[in-house]
């Protein structure tokens, strides 16, 4: 049974799907719990939920040896060390459908406050005061608003803009021209021409090496005097003391935060103290639709997740949706083993791999699972990184010095599906091996090695050697297996020439003796004879 703990408040319907499953074990922490609370209790658990409260740190994941998932009931991972995730192989997942339109609500109706002052006005009518001269705003209609990030949040906003009449300038570096015409935005080509040209300015981007502290000093000098600044996506990304000097300089002519760079926000923080500041308390899931689509979310893609294999919203690994991944699956389990096998047969100097996907192969919508599988059967064998799986193992890979390349080809080929792995050192090939499949994908086959043609099935006890193509030498082979009580269950011979070398693969039922083995090499004609298990 897998046990799910639920660290976090999530929507009682997503509970209620978790517990839905018998293949679960639930457990709902009353409380939020810090991490030497948490780590006496996780030592079986495989899956946790968080919101943003709970810390998912380096050590906890070290108390829980069995965790394979993180899922945040929320877009932001901030509070979930991904890095450390990854090297262990703990898949980190997001709902960042959840409050896409919570969050764009809320960054209009902020828009539209500051725009209008209109919490300062209702703060001096709760005092007892009618002070209309003091609260003099701005229109949006015909107005630029420049969106900083057209991803999902960040079209929703753009939308609303648009029914308000503003003119909308969006920069995001994966925002097609096309794309922006469908939603009629205008496409910035850099972030310098947002600056130039907004009237108000949200953020819809996430925080990377690129974006932190992106809206500093430099960028407000850039911008329209009395621009006005909005956002609801991380606090990081504005440089916070160059945004006060900003507001207070009168370059910045408003300002509405929902987020900050240190939450809580500090009580002494000079933003509480600016008549043209607008602040919450980060508010932007905090509604009653988004917290159960997050929750019910959240819960879904564990599940499809921990059950079925199926990658969505993870933000340490390439999705894979149900019907991808039962396309793929046929060439994960036939690329694993071609890994294992090759990692078996490898030299140490291996520091190149190159796989090519050809046939009906080259046309699947989503081949980097099976790449994923073909690696971690190559690192199984004789790697110093422990702890390999799917998540981690291009990191692995990268770490002992191994670069990966991947090909799909459409030249002609043998076999209607194939999958081909080449080993290299510099531009020397040192090994190869292919597979395809036998009349159906429950029937996969190796089919090449050594660059020689073979037929051999991707499991159980292989005997591989070179000999002399000498008649009798098959019969001398199972003659001495015999005497060694070992059962030849397939044979695969292929040669290169008759009298040549040829290459023989052995299915056993069972390992031959180093006695064997070593009676074997004695032959003259017998060379580089290998012991594999697939």
């Amino acid at each position: 049974m897998l046990h799910v703990l639920v660290c976090d408040p999530i929507s009682p319907k997503g509970i209620a799907f978790f517990q839905g499953r018998p293949e679960f074990k639930v457990t709902v922490l009353p409380k939020r719990l810090t991490e030497a609370e948490l780590i006496p209790i996780v030592g079986d658990v495989d899956a946790m939920v968080v919101r943003s409260e709970t810390k998912v740190t380096k050590k906890l994941m070290e108390a829980a040896p069995n965790l394979k998932v993180v899922g945040r009931a929320g877009v932001g991972v901030d509070n979930v060390d991904v890095e450390a995730a990854t090297a262990r192989g703990v898949v980190v997942m997001n709902t960042p459908a959840g409050n896409t339109i919570t969050t764009a609500e809320l960054t209009f109706f902020m828009l539209g406050s500051i725009a209008r002052k209109v919490p300062a006005a209702h703060a001096t009518m709760a005092a007892g005061k009618w002070d209309r001269k003091a609260f003099q705003g701005t229109e949006v209609f015909g107005k630029t608003l420049g969106i900083l990030g057209a991803g999902r949040i960040g079209t929703e906003v753009g939308k609303r803009a648009l029914a308000f009449g503003m003119r909308v300038v969006a920069y995001d570096p994966f925002l097609t021209e096309t794309r922006a015409k469908q939603l009629g935005f205008e496409l910035a080509t850099d972030v310098d021409a947002v600056y130039r040209q907004a009237d108000f300015i949200t953020v819809h981007m996430p925080v990377t090496e690129q974006t932190r502290g992106m809206l500093n000093s430099d960028a407000f000098a850039k911008m329209k005097p009395g621009v006005r600044i909005v956002n609801c996506a991380r606090g990081e990304i504005i440089a916070e003391a160059d945004l006060l000097a900003a507001l207070e300089s009168g370059k910045v002519a408003g300002a509405a935060l929902d987020v900050f760079c240190v939450e809580p926000l500090p009580a002494d923080s000079k933003f509480r103290t600016l008549p043209n500041v607008i602040l919450t308390p980060h508010l932007g899931a905090s509604t009653e639709e988004a917290q159960e689509k997050c929750g019910i979310e959240v819960a879904e893609v564990i599940s499809g997740f921990l059950l079925s294999g199926e990658v969505r919203n993870a933000v340490n690994l390439p999705g894979v949706d149900a019907k991808t991944y039962e396309l793929v699956k046929p060439y994960i389990t036939l690329g694993e083993k071609l890994g294992s096998l090759l990692g078996q047969l490898a030299p140490a100097n291996v520091d190149r791999i190159h796989i090519t996907y050809g046939g009906k192969a080259q046309e699947l919508p989503n081949t980097d699972p099976i790449t994923r599988a073909i690696l971690l059967g190559y690192l199984a064998h004789g790697s110093s990184v422990k702890d390999i799986n799917n998540v981690n193992v291009r990191s692995a890979a990268n770490a002992t010095g191994l670069s990966v390349e991947e090909k799909r080809s459409d030249e002609p080929v043998t076999f209607n599906e194939w999958l081909h792995v080449q080993l290299f050192n510099g531009e020397e090939k040192i090994l190869s091996a292919g597979g395809t499949f036998f009349g159906s994908p429950n029937n996969p086959r190796i089919v090449r090695l050594y660059s020689q043609p073979v037929e051999i099935p991707i499991s159980g006890t292989l005997l591989l050697l070179t000999n002399k193509d000498r008649p009798g030498i098959v019969g001398y082979l199972g003659t001495l297996l015999a005497k060694h009580h070992v059962n030849i269950a397939n044979m695969s011979l292929g040669r290169d020439a008759a009298g040549g070398q040829a290459l023989t693969v052995f299915v056993l039922d069972s390992k031959p003796s180093d006695a064997c083995i070593a009676e074997m090499q004695k032959d003259q004609d017998i060379t580089n004879v290998r012991v594999v298990t697939l």
